[in-house]
């Protein structure tokens, strides 16, 4: 089956190094990459039980906030599809998310911008991709921020994502992002990558269809996990 598995091009990855994104100048790796098969154990387990998952675990806007408080923010849910390299659907996989509120803040003690913090918000939720690889979860559109890279650099809103295979040693991690976003094209991460069609795979499309009137728009996210048509991941850029 592994000859069925189309080769990704590392050039469309960002390199180690990129000057312009600063902290890359101090954990790049100065050796050859490595490959080492996984081993049996890695490939399964452990495993995470779906009866964990809460009611609300999906829903952003309300698993973090008081009774009959809600989120502070532009609503949106966020659904598409987790697909393999041939885009046929991968099921019953755990997705979960984490991102700053409306306002570009993290609920984290280190840290240090100056937006307030949305006492109804926690910024992480999770669901499991359904028999056709659709997932969706209901969130507030997070805002930019500043980081520490160069004079006035900001990150464009975005929304992480860790998906898990089999067993939690299958893990990869991504960044969305949203269309129109001014800070794309301005951000030192991801100008890192090399190509324009490489970062597209790492933005949201409005999808009006699904936006429900009077309530939530929504944004479109397909994920596939690996081949030519892969989105990009940070921690392993070849994929599962």
């Amino acid at each position: 089956m592994t000859d069925l598995i189309a080769s990704r091009d590392l050039d469309w990855h960002p390199p180690p190094l990129a000057p312009d994104y600063r902290s890359s100048q101090l954990r790049a790796p100065q050796n050859a990459r490595l490959h080492y098969d996984p081993t049996q154990t890695e490939m399964s387990g452990p495993t995470f039980g779906h009866v964990l998952l809460g009611k609300l675990d999906d829903d952003l806007i309300l698993n973090y906030a008081q009774a009959g408080e809600a989120a502070i923010g532009p609503r949106i849910v966020v659904h598409g599809k987790l697909l393999d390299e041939n885009r046929r659907p991968v099921p019953g996989k755990l997705i979960e998310v984490w991102q700053a509120n409306a306002g570009g803040r993290y609920r984290h003690k280190r840290d240090g911008y100056l937006a307030p913090l949305d006492p109804n918000f926690g910024g992480c939720g999770r669901c499991i991709s359904a028999a056709d690889g659709s997932y969706s979860f209901r969130t507030v559109q997070p805002g930019p921020y500043p980081w520490p890279n160069g004079g006035n650099d900001w990150r464009p809103a975005h929304i992480h994502f860790s998906i898990f295979g089999d067993g939690f040693a299958q893990r990869m991690i991504t960044q969305m992002y949203f269309e129109g976003d001014p800070h794309i094209a301005l951000c030192p991460i991801v100008q890192a990558i090399p190509g324009d069609a490489a970062i597209d795979t790492l933005v949201a499309r409005l999808d009006m269809d699904a936006t429900i009137p009077m309530d939530i728009r929504a944004y479109r996210f397909d994920i596939v996990l690996r081949g030519r048509a892969q989105t990009l991941f940070e921690n392993r850029m070849e994929g599962l």
